[in-house]
């Protein structure tokens, strides 16, 4: 039986805000809790360079540090290609565009409930 945790939804959602906050690209919310225990929500979202991968994933680390919401992991920071970012019940994937379309990340998890998101 899956545990219920609270918050993670809305940290998710705060996730997609600061995304977008840094003209993140097509970001999408997927609620994995059916399909997986690893986490209950991944963020996916793309930038067109590393600079900007790197500007997205320092930017979400950044703002919620001050929330004192800390990550159990980061990778992929140096390269800056696909930095994962792992908040437990929420993960952070931030793709540069060409290796977002490489790995396809959404049609591997293409079972998973995409979630309506309002990044205005």
């Amino acid at each position: 039986m899956a545990i219920k945790r609270p918050g993670f939804r809305a940290l998710a959602k705060k996730c997609v805000h600061l995304a977008a906050k840094k003209k993140a690209k097509d970001i999408l919310m997927l609620d994995i809790r059916k399909l997986s225990t690893l986490s209950d929500y991944f963020i996916v979202c793309s930038a067109p360079s590393n600079i900007h991968v790197r500007t997205i994933a320092e930017f979400i680390k950044s703002e919620l540090k001050k929330e004192k919401v800390y990550p159990l992991h980061t990778e992929g920071m140096a390269p800056a290609q696909w930095v994962l970012i792992d908040y437990g019940g929420v993960v952070v994937h931030v793709f540069y565009e060409r290796t977002r379309q490489f790995y396809g990340l959404e049609r591997l998890w293409s079972d998973a409930k995409k979630v309506e998101l309002d990044t205005e």
